[in-house]
């Protein structure tokens, strides 16, 4: 067989000569801007020119600060294909943890869309590495003037697309570098994942297959997800790579015009999660979603409630997958086999939707006792902690000393998440293993309990944390936010729950909130709420 490198630039050429008249939507505040494939990859090589202009070097890494766009897209690719390295910044962490991982990454240039410029220029003098801003013009916000000092230069993206002769694309070695992406960082600075052409290309694949998330040439897809965060679970490059149509949201990811963009752009794929899909799917009443044949979710585990209210709305339940930073992301998808699924009525499949599916081809799990990681069995009720290993799946961090504390002797990643997996190899998430709550000396699930809560009518979100108890040294405190207008009491919600967990499970407290806390990438922030609630006593 032919020994032909995996690599970025194979994905670019397919575009351009199979699928350039296919579309690439980007919506914006003055109206949606359309491009198609065959501009879009002159544009990718012209970019590679500006990218050599600029002096980036020969592996520099290349950060973005942008929202999903055609623009983004055009970096996703231009960097990689030029030997560089792409690094999406996340436009929502603490101005500390992005100084830390722009000079930890050692960026040489920022690409930053100008509605996001006031956020990041007065980390500018933060910046050891940077020698050049570009920004891209998305319609607001303003343009610092240059000092003229010995800070960055400022550039203008058109200015220098137009100047720049487009370039040929060559990477040989399929093990080079091609993009990173750092943890959210919800415990010290956050760390950062290194993917290589190979794994890239291997992982798209993955998500063209018919058992992840099919993405064919037909789709049109919407990712929700931002661009900044585990690679948009990588449809950006399934997309490209298969010719599908792209739905770019741009800045405005508000439920109306989510929904708006679903029923007018037709979408078939549409990926978010699930506090994306709580609030839109109110707004999909009455509106024609037909197009929809997958609603991907992920990054927090989604609540039987909402996946049967898409059932119910469109026909579709919440497609459920599972997946890291560490693992490109996509490890599982929770689509239901067909000879478990002729064994259930609607209420067990909507049951097994609560868990997020097999393993994806490619990637091998296992869970594990802590401390000695050895193997426990697939029965559905032995817990340990979720590891898997896999060709798209981290070996380590980025030059980070904390790297041994998350992988195992024999290779495998500790992933932090308490999991079951059945005889069926269908994974469910009991908790993180910093967020179980132990009772007694027995474990407690906040993830089952928040579950079963916020399928109360009356509860729009709920998050359950533990805090101290005199007797049983932790006991779960619930977290509740009620849904505009709904009425409420803390006895009323235990004796919802009663029926449906262990007794000695049921919350001792409920609290009622106005918002839970969020992280930067939309998941509950038990740390923020651990933080607020902290001294926090049960008797």
């Amino acid at each position: 067989m032919q020994d032909v490198p995996l690599v970025l630039p194979h994905f670019v050429g397919r575009a351009e000569q199979l699928f350039a008249d296919k579309e690439i939507v980007t919506a914006t505040g003055a109206g949606r801007e359309r491009t198609v494939y065959g501009a879009w990859g002159e544009r990718v090589h012209r970019l590679g020119g500006a990218l050599d202009e600029l002096g980036i070097s020969e592996a520099g890494r290349v950060a973005t600060f942008a929202w999903n766009t055609a623009r983004h897209l055009e970096l996703y690719f231009a960097a990689p294909c030029t030997g560089r390295v792409l690094h999406t910044l996340n436009i929502r962490l603490f101005p500390e943890q992005l100084t830390y991982i722009v000079n930890h990454a050692e960026d040489e240039v920022i690409f930053v869309d100008r509605s996001l410029v006031a956020l990041l220029w007065p980390l500018v003098p933060t910046f050891s590495t940077v020698k050049h801003i570009v920004v891209m013009d998305d319609g607001k916000g303003e343009v610092p003037n240059p000092d003229g000092g010995s800070g960055p230069r400022l550039h203008d993206y058109e200015d220098l697309l137009a100047a720049a002769d487009p370039v040929a694309f060559k990477v040989d070695d399929e093990n080079r570098a091609a993009s990173m992406c750092y943890t959210s960082g919800t415990t010290g600075n956050p760390k950062g994942v290194v993917y290589s052409h190979r794994s890239t290309f291997l992982h798209t694949l993955g998500c063209m297959t018919a058992g992840s998330l099919g993405v064919a040439e037909p789709d049109r897809i919407l990712p929700v997800v931002p661009m900044f965060h585990a690679n948009a679970w990588g449809l950006a490059h399934a997309a490209v790579a298969s010719g599908a149509t792209l739905v770019m949201p741009g800045p405005d990811l508000s439920a109306p015009s989510l929904a708006a963009l679903i029923e007018e752009e037709r979408v078939t794929i549409a990926a978010g999660v699930p506090t994306i899909w709580m609030g839109v799917l109110p707004e999909l009443e009455g509106r024609d979603t037909s197009s929809l044949r997958a609603i991907p979710c992920g990054g927090s585990a989604v609540p039987r409630s909402l996946s049967e209210g898409y059932r119910l709305q469109t026909g579709l339940p919440i497609l459920q997958a599972w997946g890291m930073t560490e693992t490109s992301p996509i490890a599982s998808v929770g689509h239901i086999k067909s000879t478990i699924d002729a064994q259930l009525d609607d209420e067990g499949r909507a049951d097994l939707r609560t868990g997020v599916g097999q393993p994806s081809i490619g990637v091998e799990a296992r869970i594990a006792r802590p401390g000695d990681d050895e193997a426990l069995a697939w029965d559905g009720e032995a817990s340990g902690e979720l590891q898997v290993r896999g060709s798209w799946i981290a070996a380590a961090y980025y030059n980070d000393e904390r790297s041994p504390q998350s992988f195992t002797a024999d290779g495998w990643l500790k992933t932090g998440d308490v999991a079951t997996i059945d005889s069926h190899g269908y994974i469910r998430l009991v908790d993180r293993t910093k967020d179980v709550i132990k009772s007694g000396g027995e474990w407690i699930s906040s993830v089952e309990l928040e579950n079963e809560l916020m399928g109360h009518p009356a509860v729009a979100e709920a998050a359950v944390i533990g805090v101290a108890h005199e007797k049983w040294a932790e006991r779960p405190l619930a977290c509740v936010v009620l849904r505009p207008g709904a009425e409420a009491t803390k006895e009323e919600l235990l004796e919802w729950l009663a029926p449906r967990v262990a007794k000695w499970w049921l919350p001792d407290e409920v609290e009622f909130v106005d918002e839970i806390p969020k992280t930067s990438v939309g998941k509950f922030s038990k740390k923020d709420l651990r933080a607020k609630f902290e001294g926090y006593v049960l008797p």
